[in-house]
């Protein structure tokens, strides 16, 4: 694929007619030239076949695999190369880890959990230099553009890369569903149903025993998935980051469905709470991710919970920590449908040289907005919502 694009940088560089057109490719080369110089030129667009990168990161999320193939069918449809970067940023940190992707490639992927690609919490951001190092290893792999499928911390080395030039799209992927702007993000609807799931098995049991069951979910600082799956699995009692109750509250409650007639019950807790009692977050002795994020897996905040109830209460108390279940296995076909629409409109946004922007979810329909928006601030579940879940308590 040999090309003779020109461009020009503008601090008066020398000019460079590279081997390969890639819009990343020659940026080291160019004498004096700036990170924004370096994707100065604008690749054609008629008959001029692309390199187009994907990549998936952060944690897995069903529907990944489904946004892969919309980008990948999409690009090859339009006669460009695909190229699979695999496992996140890492596979633009180093010599470089990717591979071509044809046809074959996205068959049979649809309904796979996971990523083809692989992932990883890989933060180019706390590598020295490791920024700059991304943005060689695009003009190295001569990619004419990127798109960065992931959540907040994926998002924004994204936009970063795109407010320095980089030819970068987003696409929102988080069963956290926590990315602002768009009402979808991928992996979430499977994740809500996997709690649903969970619960209606959970209520059974609970029943037949007489005991408190207290269903610990992912959802370090927002209970989206948590107040979701409450609501959709008829939990008597869901708690999240968002909403802080008392240890009291919470055996007041039980207390007063005992008093009713009612000798079970099943509360739903988000990873992330903050309670008396409860080992603070910043406390809890976990390692930290690459993106600062510390490791609640051992925070144990449903078995302490647990154990507080059954101490306060005398009422049995068993604990049922869902953990990676909610991450893994087959995609809702919700997931696989919204996953397919995105992953089709983020390939359009790359035609359309739209760089720092990504597809969103708004009101039913795929829309666009600045990856720099997306991941401004978190989306927070709403007092609203909450109240509307607490009817049902």
């Amino acid at each position: 694929m040999v090309r003779g694009i020109l461009w020009r940088p503008r601090d008066g560089g020398r000019l460079i007619q590279p081997r390969f057109g890639g819009a990343a490719h020659g940026m080291l080369v160019a004498l004096g030239s700036t990170e924004h110089d370096a994707f100065d030129h604008q690749p054609g667009h008629g008959s001029q076949a692309l390199r187009i990168g994907i990549l998936t990161g952060g944690g897995d999320a069903p529907g990944l695999n489904a946004a892969i193939r919309g980008v990948g069918r999409r690009a090859l449809a339009h006669g460009d190369t695909v190229i699979g970067v695999k496992n996140g940023w890492a596979g633009l940190i180093g010599d470089g880890d990717y591979m071509e992707l044809d046809r074959r490639a996205f068959s049979g992927i649809l309904q796979l959990g996971g990523t083809v690609l692989g992932s990883s919490r890989t933060n180019p951001m706390k590598r020295e230099g490791g920024r700059e190092e991304v943005l060689r290893n695009l003009g190295r792999a001569e990619l004419d553009a990127l798109v960065a499928i992931g959540g907040d911390d994926t998002l924004s080395v994204a936009a970063w890369l795109a407010e320095h030039g980089g030819p970068v799209v987003g696409v929102p992927k988080t069963m956290d569903n926590d990315l602002s702007v768009t009402d979808y993000c991928i992996g979430f609807d499977t994740a809500v149903s996997r709690v649903a799931e969970a619960v209606d098995r959970l209520h059974t049991t609970a029943a037949a025993h007489h005991r408190v069951m207290v269903v610990e979910v992912m959802g370090r600082d927002t209970g989206w998935v948590a107040l979701m799956g409450g609501i959709a699995g008829g939990a008597d009692l869901v708690l999240i980051p968002e909403i802080r109750v008392s240890l009291d509250e919470v055996l007041e409650r039980l207390q007063r469905r005992l008093r009713s007639g009612s000798d079970f019950s099943i509360i739903v807790v988000a990873e992330g709470v903050e309670m008396e009692g409860v080992t603070d977050k910043e406390a809890a002795g976990g390692k930290r991710d690459a993106f600062g994020h510390v490791q609640l897996s051992k925070r144990g905040v449903g078995e302490t919970l647990a154990e507080l109830i059954e101490e306060r209460l005398g009422h049995e108390t068993r604990t049922t920590v869902l953990g990676h279940t909610q991450r893994g296995g087959t995609p809702s076909a919700y997931d696989r449908i919204w996953a397919t629409r995105v992953g089709v409109a983020a390939f359009d946004l790359v035609l359309q040289k739209s760089w720092g922007m990504m597809p969103v979810v708004r009101n039913g329909a795929v829309e666009t907005a600045p990856i720099a928006d997306v991941v401004a601030e978190q989306r927070r579940v709403p007092q609203e919502l909450y109240e509307l879940a607490k009817v049902f308590y």
